[in-house]
């Protein structure tokens, strides 16, 4: 009986401790983000003299699922970090507090879903004008969505399915990356590529998320018309008796008459041949005027043994600044997925 109370009491205090360590961390982050962004803005000429430039961006929003409470949540704070002062060697970070405040309609304020994620820390080396050396952890270069997910910089507040479950968001290893102009049928072009593999596998895991190991791949792309990007990457889920995957991937994005229409899909085969998952989206974004952009997708899911759906997605975008977005939605379709559920989905994004 007092070896059962000793127990519970040492199990308390060990997640009042780890509970207390992570509150530490969150206060820590947002105070030097703060702080950076401080001194950024104070001395603003120093850093364009010496090539260090500090910058990030921010989200809040609501979630109203037709399952589930109401939630408003501070969505994240990124801290980006760079030296660039043109030399062959190049530096980039960036530093993300997730989700620090939630709030919903039973719980009221709290931060338990929150976590400090390193996402990019990287080294750059240019060898030559087509030949780049990166090194650290980076985003996995698969189509556009992964490398330009930041709020900012999309057209809707929730991310297609096809993008956050098939793949490694971003990975620890190497990669040579580069461009060449390219003259096809009298119009200039370029073509990109990257080539990269992982030399470390992630350590930490946070919430639902998967880790992968053994990843490996390229990405290729035309700059034209249409910016064609094709991926490749073969990889493991880190879980037991998990099979080797092999993925291709196909994307685009063009504009006509003011449209922007974009898409990306996927297919993974199982190293004995089988159904590996697959997914797709296809999405537009229409102006309106003033500002404003009416947004169209949709998507098809599927991971067998785990969830299978299809989305729809409804929205309206006003561009307030080139900084500023505020985003509206109605999501639609079937099954239910925790980090976009069906509903309305709604957030401002600014870019500092």
């Amino acid at each position: 009986m007092i070896q059962q109370k000793i127990k519970e009491i040492r199990t308390c205090l060990r997640r009042m401790s780890i509970r207390a360590g992570r509150q530490v961390v969150y206060a820590v982050s947002v105070a030097l983000l703060a702080m950076l962004c401080k001194i950024a803005h104070a001395d603003e000429s120093a850093d364009d003299s010496s090539g260090l430039q500090l910058g990030g961006y921010a989200s809040a929003g609501i979630t109203a699922p037709h399952k589930g409470d109401t939630e408003f949540n501070l969505n994240e704070i990124s801290l980006l970090l760079s030296w660039d002062n043109n030399a062959r060697l190049k530096f980039f970070s960036e530093l993300e507090l997730e989700r620090p405040l939630s709030w919903n309609e039973n719980k009221h304020f709290n931060n338990k879903n929150s976590y400090v994620d390193l996402e990019r820390l990287y080294l750059d080396y240019n060898l030559s004008e087509k030949i780049n050396v990166r090194g650290g952890r980076f985003l996995t270069p698969a189509g556009r969505w992964n490398l330009l997910h930041a709020a900012p910089l999309v057209w809707t507040s929730t991310r297609p399915l096809a993008t956050n479950y098939l793949f490694p968001p971003a990975i620890n290893g190497v990669m040579m990356h580069g461009a060449t102009p390219l003259k096809i049928n009298g119009e200039e072009q370029s073509f990109e590529y990257a080539l990269y593999a992982e030399t470390l596998k992630d350590q930490d895991k946070e919430n639902n998320e998967i880790i992968y190991k053994n990843v490996a791949g390229a990405y290729f792309k035309l700059n034209n018309r249409f910016n064609p990007g094709l991926s490749l990457a073969s990889f493991t889920e880190d879980r037991p008796d998990a099979p080797d995957y092999r993925m291709i991937g196909l994307d685009f994005i063009t504009h006509v008459k003011g449209w922007e229409i974009s898409g990306e899909g996927f297919q993974r085969i199982t190293s004995n041949g089988s159904n590996g998952g697959s997914g797709a989206y296809l999405q537009n974004a229409a102006p309106l005027g003033n500002n404003w952009y009416w947004l169209t997708r949709l998507e098809t899911f599927q991971k067998p043994g785990v969830v299978s759906g299809e989305r729809w997605v409804l929205g309206l975008t006003k561009r307030i600044t080139p900084k500023q977005l505020l985003k509206m939605e109605f999501v639609g379709g079937s099954d239910e997925f925790t980090d976009t559920p069906r509903g309305f989905a709604g957030s401002f994004a600014v870019l500092f």
